[in-house]
């Protein structure tokens, strides 16, 4: 088997490994955490970014790798990686595979799936490209069909990781911001949508750092998760439990007051200190996409080895094979 081919049965273990732990059909059990971002920031404001489904897994890494060389796997830290990847953990693949849209600077259109007036998609877009004051790529809205697409019907708030969303059939959102009208508290678009942005953009969740994770106290998450999710233990490893690769984690500090890091009650941390989870881009993260995203004429850094994309489970998605994408339309990104 060569090497190409080692990493091609990798990158497929990577789907089957995360819909057998999200249960049946790809799909957790219990309340699932899109349910829980829509509640109130002193729940468990959480959310779960949508995955490809498995057939597409090995295309949409070869997509991003396309659009930014830099996100393919960096084997060069991992000492025997390259001759090891039939046998490593899935979880240890995932996090070399990054989904970042690369250091040119990029225009994403946004179009909306439900009639959405003039005010309020410019209020959405507006926190949108709150990322674009540090970063190089911005929002625009489109009356077609845009790269990304923003639904405001049941289903919680979440959004697919970076380039995936080229995958995504054209009458399918590629974000879901439930119930979002001009009606809705700044606080929640500062909250919501720059954090579902920031997954857009690639970023995953910050809760998921070493650190932050040791703070955790596994038989009190564990006895939380089942009577709040009715998740069993092997769900609760993989959606809250699971660190990110150390190796493959640009050089901040962890940081609970970063956007993309949600709330965790104290009634399940070790020392009874909630990690109290961000409510709006903060300093670091405006640093941190400046450097992933630089703007022109200024120094970035290779994203594919700067951060982990997507080394948290994520929630499976699927629809007919007849819907994909076509590889025509792939071409022309």
């Amino acid at each position: 088997m060569t090497e190409v081919q080692k990493l091609r049965k990798a990158l497929a273990d990577i789907a089957k490994a995360a819909n057998a732990a999200c249960g049946p059909h790809g799909r957790g059990s219990g309340r699932s955490l899109s349910s829980w971002e829509g509640g109130s920031h002193d729940e468990f404001p959480s959310c779960v970014p949508k995955a490809l489904p498995e057939r597409l897994t090995i295309q949409a890494a070869e997509t991003a790798m396309r659009i930014n060389p830099v996100n393919a796997p960096a084997f060069g830290p991992m000492t025997g990686a390259a001759t090891d990847l039939d046998v490593m953990n899935p979880l240890m693949i995932a996090v070399m595979v990054s989904k970042y849209w690369g250091p040119t600077p990029r225009q994403l259109t946004v179009s909306f799936m439900e009639s959405t007036p003039p005010d309020l998609r410019a209020r959405i877009l507006l926190h949108m490209n709150e990322w674009a004051k540090s970063g190089c790529i911005n929002f625009a809205w489109t009356q077609g069909v845009g790269q990304v697409r923003v639904s405001r019907s049941g289903g919680g708030y979440w959004s697919y990781l970076g380039t995936d969303i080229l995958h995504i059939p054209q009458d399918r959102q590629t974000m879901n911001l439930q119930d979002f009208t001009m009606d809705t508290p700044d606080s929640e678009y500062k909250r919501v949508v720059r954090h579902e942005t920031g997954h857009t953009l690639g970023f995953p969740h910050e809760h998921m750092r070493q650190e932050l994770i040791a703070k955790i106290d596994p038989n009190k998450a564990y006895d939380y998760f089942l009577r709040t999710q009715g998740w069993n233990r092997a769900m609760v490893d993989a959606q809250v439990l699971t660190p990110l690769d150390q190796k493959s984690i640009f050089g901040t500090p962890p940081d609970q007051t970063s956007i993309m890091c949600y709330q965790l009650p104290g009634s399940i941390t070790r020392d009874g200190k909630p990690i109290i989870g961000g409510t709006d881009i903060n300093p670091t993260d405006a640093g941190f996409a400046a450097r992933i995203y630089p703007k022109p004429g200024r120094q970035g850094v290779a994203a594919g080895a700067a951060a982990a994309a997507n080394a948290e489970h994520v929630q499976a998605d699927d629809w007919d094979e007849s819907e994909d994408v076509p590889a025509s339309d792939l071409a022309l990104t």
